[in-house]
């Protein structure tokens, strides 16, 4: 699947519940379907700046797409974070670097989320890119 069509999937799901507490369980859900981070890679090089919470994150490239992998200690930074993997993970890099993450505005989470929060979303979406813009330019 593409971004736009996975981000599309998103939206759909999101548009079957009607307040926000529900839609903050479905977000907690993404964090727990991620595949965990070993603790060894819970370094400070591969944490999120910019997160009021605790967020590592990595990225491998396997057959052309990369792979990404998290962990936070906070329960819904992890499914934030566990969102933007399952939007962004096994794509190719300039596919990444060039995304226009419209589900995010489509489903209201940034209306939904302290500054704070939203300031670490953006930290998240950033180390991301940077990570896929690094992987393109050795391609």
């Amino acid at each position: 699947m593409t971004i736009n069509e996975i981000q599309n999937e998103i939206s759909e799901e999101f548009d079957l519940f009607d307040d926000w507490m529900d839609k903050y369980d479905h977000i907690i859900t993404f964090g727990k379907e991620i595949e965990l981070l070993d603790e060894s890679a819970k370094t400070d090089e591969n944490l999120v700046r910019g997160c009021q919470s605790k967020v590592w994150l990595v990225a491998e490239e396997h057959n052309g797409k990369i792979i990404f992998k998290a962990d936070s200690d906070a329960i819904i930074t992890k499914g934030i974070i566990g969102l933007l993997i399952r939007i962004l993970s096994n794509q190719a890099a300039q596919a990444i670097v060039d995304a226009e993450l419209f589900a995010l505005e489509r489903i209201g989470l940034k209306d939904h989320l302290s500054p704070n929060r939203a300031n670490g979303l953006a930290s998240m979406i950033k180390k991301m890119k940077l990570y896929a813009l690094g992987h393109s330019s050795k391609a």
